[in-house]
């Protein structure tokens, strides 16, 4: 029987722990818990989990903080911000940090679980099947390291971000609708709120292009989705 798939969780609310911690238990995966920060951090490192669920306010200290220190311990680690916020800002900001994805409270916890599952379907994936490098312009993609260069700097990409540049990759020149990339990267249905495809594309932006806010390369398709111009 193949060994369960770790969650940590860190979260100061009781009540969401134990709820998170009885649906992911339900679905088979382990649970492992922290209520503060700085705990969180050293149990990651001692438990090394395969996803991580953290809460945006905290008591010793802020989530985009231990995001960070995450990320300088794992750079691979699927991370989902928890949040009560729903400020735009906000959401940037926790991907800036490191996170994968963010989730608001309150959530549908059959929602995170399918981001989750998503994730681990494609971590699964043959490695031969990934390409090895994505040239966008004058930025080189390492899909299977998670960086990107252009010119004499390299970035870390996220698990998502990889997965969105490959899917608009493969389509390049094509119009790619927020519809599907939520489908095909998440695993969820698009909703008139939901602006993760949108917070992505603006940190890739930032990344790929010359001028994010003048793009060359990431294209938007207005009322429609976007599109990958070589």
């Amino acid at each position: 029987m193949p060994a369960k798939k770790k969650i940590l969780v860190i979260e100061d609310e009781p009540h969401i722990v134990l709820g998170l911690t009885d649906a992911l238990e339900f679905e088979g995966f382990a649970v492992v818990s922290a209520p503060k920060g700085e705990e969180g951090v050293q149990l990651a490192r001692h438990e090394k989990p395969d996803a991580i669920l953290l809460d945006l306010m905290l008591p010793d200290t802020n989530g985009f903080k231990v995001c960070e220190e995450l990320r300088r311990w794992d750079v691979f680690v699927p991370i989902i911000m928890l949040t009560a916020r729903g400020h735009e800002n906000d959401k940037i900001r926790g991907l800036d940090a490191g996170a994968d994805d963010y989730v608001t409270k309150p959530f549908s916890v059959g929602e995170l679980i399918a981001r989750m599952r998503a994730i681990f379907r494609r971590t699964a994936r043959p490695s031969e099947s990934i390409p090895e490098v994505l040239q966008i312009g004058q930025a080189k993609v390492q899909l299977s390291a998670h960086t990107i260069s252009r010119g004499s700097k390299t970035a870390p990409l996220s698990f998502y971000e990889v997965e969105l540049l490959r899917l608009l990759h493969e389509r390049v020149g094509q119009p790619v609708s927020r519809e599907e990339i939520l489908q095909k990267i998440w695993g969820i249905d698009a909703g008139p709120s939901n602006r993760t495809v949108d917070n992505f594309i603006v940190k890739l932006r930032k990344k790929v292009e010359r001028s994010p806010d003048k793009p060359q390369h990431i294209l938007t398709v207005y009322g429609y989705g976007y599109k990958l111009a070589p």
